[in-house]
């Protein structure tokens, strides 16, 4: 029997895992007070970029010894500073269960000319955690953007560990618990959780970060955009003071600034992992209803709650090859936005076929609820075209 097309949309039909949606009640106007065309070290621009890191500051309640820094390149460019500068003194080891993680460890080897120890899972799972030699400097993502897959928790770092712990959390941040203590780097960017703009990262480093960046001289050379360090070799301090390495756009800085003045005013980052954890609820009650979908990830304990990524179980969608599987979701996608519905809900193009569908902070659960009857119209007319 066909399946009667809804009536009800959802009210803010954003589901991209970046850029994500924006906070609820967000409108451009608001930002009509941005420093446009002033210097981007003029001292009233650098006063902005310092009360950005003190709400980001403020809302992750990161540790006070901590130093927090803003890079170009969203969170790629935060990563590639802390590899390209802290990396060498120690053997390395990336962590690698998603598409990123894997970028991460290309980098390390042909790029650093390191001879990193990759330890791997398939999409979908978490590798063994136990086996990671903490004599090393260890990077890894706390939630896999790609995968739908997240670490469960920081137990698996060691506390005495000799190595620096560098964590990609662009999807983790203001949505899942981070354990500061078990983190010495710390990485996301402004598109992510809390729906900004791009081209902005954020690093968050321990003194031992600090420490390693004071001490440590490169055997490659640092491009000046991935450069923490002054002309004495030591970590610059005043990017901790709202200096930027190059020019940054004002306007992110105050639509950031937005959104962090939203995150405070709803009830800071516990709020905003509540939010998460209820929208991820809703997705997954919707989940286990339906014959045709289920969790990439198998294991409850390691599914993200952000970035849930989905798979088709039906026989019609598996028999089809990958080819057939990726035509299939574009169509999926497009019955979709063609109605206004449910906008970018495909997966990573590195990804396995399936549904990919962004469930933090700044999505409304009412919204989730919605796509559920969305989804199903979408499967069961895409379904009848095999």
């Amino acid at each position: 029997m066909p399946v009667v097309k809804p009536v009800v949309k959802p009210a803010r039909p954003w589901f991209s895992s970046g850029p994500t949606a924006k906070r609820p009640g967000y409108k451009l106007a608001g930002l009509s007070e941005a420093l446009h065309g002033r210097g981007i070290r003029a001292p009233e621009t650098t006063a902005r970029f310092a009360y950005g890191l003190k709400l980001t500051r403020e809302v992750l309640g990161v540790p006070d010894d901590y130093v927090m820094v803003f890079t170009p390149g969203s969170d790629t460019g935060a990563v590639e500073a802390a590899l390209w500068g802290m990396l060498g003194p120690k053997p390395v080891t990336v962590v690698a269960f998603e598409n990123f993680g894997l970028t991460w460890a290309e980098d390390v080897r042909d790029h650093l000319k390191l001879d990193p120890v990759v330890v791997k899972a398939p999409w979908g799972d978490l590798p063994d955690l136990s086996v990671v030699d903490w004599s090393h400097d260890v990077v890894f993502p706390w939630n896999g953007t790609t995968s739908g897959v997240k670490v469960p928790d920081g137990d698996w770092i060691a506390a005495d560990r000799e190595g620096l712990s560098i964590c990609d959390a662009t999807s983790a941040a203001f949505a899942q618990p981070l354990d500061w203590a078990k983190l010495d780097v710390t990485t996301f960017s402004f598109q992510k959780a809390l729906g900004g703009e791009a081209g902005i990262g954020v690093m968050v480093m321990s003194p031992r970060a600090v420490a390693r960046l004071d001490e440590n001289v490169p055997a490659w050379p640092v491009p000046k955009v991935l450069r923490l360090t002054g002309k004495d070799g030591k970590f610059d301090r005043t990017l901790a003071e709202g200096v930027v390495i190059n020019t940054a756009s004002v306007l992110t800085m105050e639509d950031w600034i937005d959104a962090l003045e939203w995150a405070k005013s709803v009830g800071g980052c516990e709020a905003l992992i509540a939010r998460t954890d209820a929208n991820y609820a809703a997705l997954e009650a919707w989940v286990q209803k339906t014959a045709w979908v289920d969790f990439l990830p198998q294991r409850e304990d390691i599914r993200s709650t952000t970035s849930v990524c989905l798979k088709f179980t039906d026989d019609r969608v598996s028999a089809l090859d990958d080819k057939g599987q990726k035509t299939f979701v574009k169509r999926f996608k497009a019955l979709l936005e063609d109605e206004g519905a449910v906008y970018d809900m495909e997966p990573h193009r590195n990804a396995p076929p399936g549904l990919r569908l962004w469930c933090g902070c700044t999505v409304e659960t009412a919204d989730v609820v919605a796509i559920g009857p969305w989804l199903e119209w979408a499967f069961a007319t895409a379904v009848a075209e095999i």
